[in-house]
């Protein structure tokens, strides 16, 4: 699953704001996350969903570590390699400049539940992850064109 839009901030703007996983708490609903900063390699991720995750109640956990995380040029690449214990698999986040206030950000899933065959898993999460990547980014858009704005 891909999803891609173009943002109205340089590749490098672009590049903090989707990749410092803080920022998803903003944009995905019901989720607190506990990461460092954008991405580098080895950092961990974890997020989690639920109706009081945001008030520290539990919730789905999503752990992550970030396996690469290219330093700044043409074309950059963060891989969030998920750990469990519910979603398994990865999320690629590739941010290239489009011109020299603009970028173009493309979000991969290959996620799937664990416990169950990975056919399976991908097929019960795919409309749910593709649901959120997709309002995530239109989020980030909207956003990166308010501080182009500001």
């Amino acid at each position: 699953m891909s999803t891609t839009r173009v943002l109205a901030v340089n590749a490098d703007e672009a590049w903090d704001l989707v990749t410092d996983s803080r920022n998803h708490a903003r944009w995905i609903p019901l989720t607190r996350v506990e990461a460092s900063g954008p991405a580098r390699v080895g950092d961990r991720v974890r997020a989690v969903s639920g109706p009081g995750a945001t008030r520290g109640w539990p919730g789905l956990v999503d752990a992550m570590i970030v396996t690469r995380a290219d330093p700044p040029g043409p074309t950059r690449v963060a891989l969030f390699v998920k750990q469990g214990p519910v979603l398994l698999g990865e999320a690629r986040i590739t941010v290239m400049a489009a011109g020299p206030h603009s970028s173009r950000v493309t979000w991969d899933e290959d996620v799937y539940l664990a416990h169950v065959p990975p056919r399976v898993g991908r097929t019960l999460v795919g409309p749910i992850l593709r649901a959120m990547v997709s309002r995530v980014l239109t989020l980030v858009a909207r956003e990166a064109a308010q501080r182009n704005d500001a």
